[in-house]
């Protein structure tokens, strides 16, 4: 069963799966929350693994929130300060797409806390920077500046965040359409300050300071196209490139495909693991 706890001024909703073995922290792609990777999190389990599942702020049942000008860099601050709430010491961080890019920032601000990453659907490209600029926040700022916070409450997404944790319309209603707009535009901002890199919010000369061990699975969408993860291979001196999607298909985002994929990405996880373990 999920917990709360306060995090850095949010309360974020997690789980950890299983009671023994070392832990794997999982963040999802996009603004998805933990169920999302649950199944995911059961197969490491079964493999002698705990998998920490959680929703990261203004995903799932946690708190919205706004601080700071990057998104990515905020949830990383988040995780660390769960990981350190929870008396977890080193993990080894796993994320996909926005999750990857998360985990790549916690690695690079602190190293210290990454036993190892493992990396899915990394996201870079043109297409891929305006689609998520526009479903991250223009699509927001654009409905705020029409119909106020209101308008806002009612898209898909933040209709889905209050329905899973009441306060957050609360929240909505106390920072009004003006604070609102500013915030999104601060994280539209950051988000498109480093979306030209090959691997989208990362330069080369970070992803090459890199010394945690890696394994990087590309995707195989317009999102998450396998070039981004061919050039964070490239980069990263020591990463393993192991596909699990060997065909290519013609959507944004092949959801479907990789919930089917399930098993065979656990496969991977579970055999670089387990070699880091040895």
């Amino acid at each position: 069963m999920a917990q709360r706890i306060l995090i850095r001024g949010v309360e974020l909703a997690y789980e950890m799966l299983g009671n023994v073995g070392p832990v794997v922290a999982i963040s999802p792609g996009g603004r998805r929350g933990m169920e999302s990777d649950r199944a995911l999190g059961v197969l490491l389990v079964q493999a002698g693994f705990r998998a920490l599942i959680y929703d990261r702020r203004n995903t799932g049942a946690a708190d919205i929130g706004f601080p700071g000008t990057s998104e990515a860099l905020e949830q990383a601050e988040d995780l660390l300060a769960l990981l350190n709430a929870l008396g977890t010491g080193p993990v080894y961080i796993a994320g996909c797409s926005s999750g990857s890019r998360m985990s790549l920032l916690l690695t690079l601000h602190h190293p210290e806390m990454v036993k190892a990453l493992l990396l899915w659907r990394v996201t870079g490209g043109e297409y891929a920077a305006k689609r998520l600029a526009h479903n991250y926040y223009n699509q927001f700022i654009a409905a705020a500046e029409k119909g106020g916070i209101e308008a806002v409450s009612q898209t898909d997404h933040f209709k889905a965040l209050i329905a899973a944790n009441p306060r957050n319309a609360g929240i909505l209603d106390g920072m009004g359409a003006e604070a609102f707009i500013a915030a999104m535009q601060r994280w539209h901002a950051g988000f498109q300050d480093g979306s030209h890199h090959p691997v989208a919010g990362i330069s080369p000369d970070e992803m090459r300071s890199i010394k945690t061990p890696t394994i990087i699975v590309p995707g195989n969408d317009f999102v998450h196209p396998k070039p981004p993860a061919q050039a964070a291979h490239r980069l990263i001196p020591n990463s393993e490139y192991r596909e699990v999607m060997y065909h290519d298909v013609e959507v944004d985002v092949d959801f479907a495909g990789w919930e089917a994929a399930n098993g065979s990405l656990a496969s991977v996880f579970i055999d670089f693991l387990r070699k880091q373990e040895r």
